[in-house]
């Protein structure tokens, strides 16, 4: 079989660059090991796919070239996306932070993103592994579990490590180091961070309790949504977002009461209820169960409000506003939304995708090393990346 263009992973970048491939003209195969298309897509946002945000900007994205992403973000936008699912007659609907979610379901975007495929000309080649790949005179060779395809621009669009369930493989970054481009350490990002025993024991009981709060990394990053308690450590999206950033060893740090200063909230409350206890006065604005775990642990005292001193003051403050926890890992790969590192985009084109050291490769969304904020960041990368290397390759 012989193409021009092969894209190697049926997913978000990978099906938008074959179809900007396809109306161009050129005769487009996606390959890719799964039994189903966008397989990713389908469990994102819960199901309900967070495609895009409104206010994504390059700010938004992990890279160790940060300018990297500003081309193909500025050349095909959040808005460009949503006016194509727009002419498709997707339902969604907007939330607080940005995001854009399907009102049905992920598989919405999956059917516009397999229908710009169809209207394209692009060919299919699902259930079908990689077994290696070439450089020929004319372009690229695959060895795949079907047998021989051969093409002109072979387009790297393998995804990352996270969800091997889903089939991830290293594949990406092996074809990467074979034609000699550097690769940065991959780790697990967008995660759920676990906890040590000692303080699992401690938290037990608080699996499903979620507190909307501040939390920042060692190196000063921070963000503002709930985190939750799970029976392995912390999870929901403020954790999540730090998980970028957090690295063996460090503690992070959580403002429990980010609109609030407890000790103003205490001066008020001495005067409306001296004898009340200092736990039963937490208890009206954090989860009953947490302030008794932080009591019992004595990290607050447990005291009437009107015979807190001021070391106790400043150690409330401190627990409150600057709680640290010092994790003890991630939950790896198979609960992660996206990969950190990956291809060193260094060795890439910013605006074709081409790789420098091997004309007609490419290499777009998660596999590359561009990582997003949790919130449609991941997705807009992907669709950007995607389009701007099919109008390309």
């Amino acid at each position: 079989m012989n193409f021009d263009v092969v894209v190697l992973g049926a997913g978000a970048a990978g099906l938008m660059c074959a179809a900007q491939a396809g109306y161009r003209g050129r005769r487009v195969a996606v390959v890719d090991m799964g039994k189903k298309a966008g397989r990713k897509i389908l469990i994102s946002g819960g199901g309900r796919c967070n495609f895009t945000n409104e206010n994504a900007s390059p700010a938004n994205y992990l890279c160790q070239n940060p300018h990297f992403v500003k081309s193909c973000l500025s050349r095909y936008t959040q808005h460009d996306f949503i006016e194509l699912v727009d002419r498709h007659g997707l339902a969604y609907h907007h939330k607080t932070l940005g995001q854009l979610f399907c009102d049905n379901s992920a598989q919405d975007i999956v059917d516009i993103l397999l229908t710009e495929c169809e209207w394209a000309g692009v060919e299919l080649l699902l259930r079908r592994e990689v077994l290696s790949v070439s450089k020929t005179d004319e372009g690229y060779t695959l060895k795949t579990s079907e047998g021989e395809i051969s093409c002109a621009s072979l387009v790297v669009a393998a995804g990352g490590l996270t969800m091997p369930k889903l089939g991830a493989t290293p594949i990406g970054y092996q074809i990467a180091q074979q034609f000699g481009l550097k690769v940065h350490p991959t780790t697990a990002a967008l995660v759920p961070l676990t906890l040590h025993d000692h303080d699992k024991q401690r938290f037990e009981g608080l699996s499903g309790v979620s507190i909307d709060s501040l939390v920042s990394s060692e190196s000063g990053v921070s963000f503002r949504e709930n985190i939750l308690f799970t029976h392995r450590g912390l999870s929901g999206p403020a954790i999540l977002q730090i998980s970028s950033f957090w690295q063996a060893g460090q503690a992070v740090t959580i403002n429990l009461l980010p609109d609030n200063s407890i000790e103003a909230l205490i001066a008020t409350w001495r005067e409306q209820s001296p004898q009340k206890s200092l736990k039963n006065a937490l208890a009206t604005l954090l989860p009953k169960r947490f302030v008794e775990i932080l009591t019992e642990q004595q990290e607050i005292p447990d005291k009437a409000l009107n015979q807190l001193n001021h070391a106790e003051l400043a150690q409330i403050a401190q627990t409150i506003h600057q709680w640290q926890i010092k994790p003890n890992g991630t939950e790896g790969y198979r609960t992660a939304e996206v990969t950190l590192g990956g291809v060193d985009v260094d060795e890439l084109s910013s605006k074709t995708f081409e790789a420098k050291k091997a004309s007609g490769l490419y290499f777009i969304g998660e596999v590359t090393d561009v990582t997003g904020w949790l919130g449609g960041y991941n997705f807009q990368y992907a669709w950007s990346s995607g389009w701007c290397c099919g109008q390309y390759c």
